[in-house]
């Protein structure tokens, strides 16, 4: 599971700053309904038998734990940019037994090759990213997905109501509002469509305290 990759990109930590980031799994349960927001997310999946799947911007190992009780019989893979973060990640899955590679990366270019992963999935990452790496890391996401393979993310999304537009304020103040804006306005769902993928949908939403949860789904097109 041990890799030394050297990361060199300039990235916004789990809630915003590297101090907090101990604290991210407690806020998580804290502030928004966990065990509903991550099981409709690998319910999105629709995990078989023998698929290889990556989580982009894996945190703090939460989602990758869901998954793997959800189908052991699969094959597993985190990517992230932040090393403290990984750690965090790196020590709850050994404590679980919990069979996980997790890499690193640079911002940019993933460390796989093309068409390597059946599904891909991701879930309060995109928020983080300013606009040209969002699509930069969705053409890499269409890069090592199979043919016909999956795109599964959740991030906060247009919101659904004045009041889910009013809480999501907590969200830009804490994370930065170049980054958050294309969340709310719901341009993400256009962005996955330039990085070459077919099939975008909105699946469903989940209306939070600090906003709207929203669920996309995608499909690279087949050769």
């Amino acid at each position: 599971m041990e890799k030394s990759i050297t990361v060199s990109k300039v990235f916004i930590p789990a809630l915003g700053y590297k101090w907090l980031s101990g604290f991210y799994d407690l806020v998580f349960k804290l502030m928004l309904p966990e065990n509903k927001l991550r099981n409709n997310l690998i319910k999105e999946l629709d995990l078989k038998d023998g698929e290889n799947i990556l989580e982009f911007g894996y945190g703090t190992g939460q989602n990758l734990i869901f998954a793997y009780h959800k189908n052991k019989n699969i094959k597993l893979t985190g990517i992230d940019i932040d090393p403290s973060i990984r750690q965090i990640a790196f020590c709850k899955l050994k404590k679980n037994n919990i069979p996980v590679s997790l890499d690193l990366y640079d911002g940019r270019t993933f460390p796989y090759s093309d068409n390597s992963f059946d599904k891909v999935f991701s879930s309060l990452v995109f928020h983080h990213l300013d606009t040209k790496s969002k699509i930069i890391c969705l053409k890499e996401i269409n890069r090592v997905l199979k043919p016909g393979g999956q795109l599964v993310l959740g991030d906060w999304g247009k919101a659904k109501s004045k009041l889910m537009r009013f809480v999501y304020y907590s969200v830009q103040l804490l994370d930065g509002f170049k980054t958050t804006e294309d969340n709310v306005n719901g341009l993400i769902p256009g962005f996955i469509a330039k990085a070459n993928f077919i099939s975008v949908n909105e699946t469903g939403y989940i209306n939070t305290v600090i906003g709207t949860y929203s669920y996309y789904c995608a499909v690279k097109k087949s050769d």
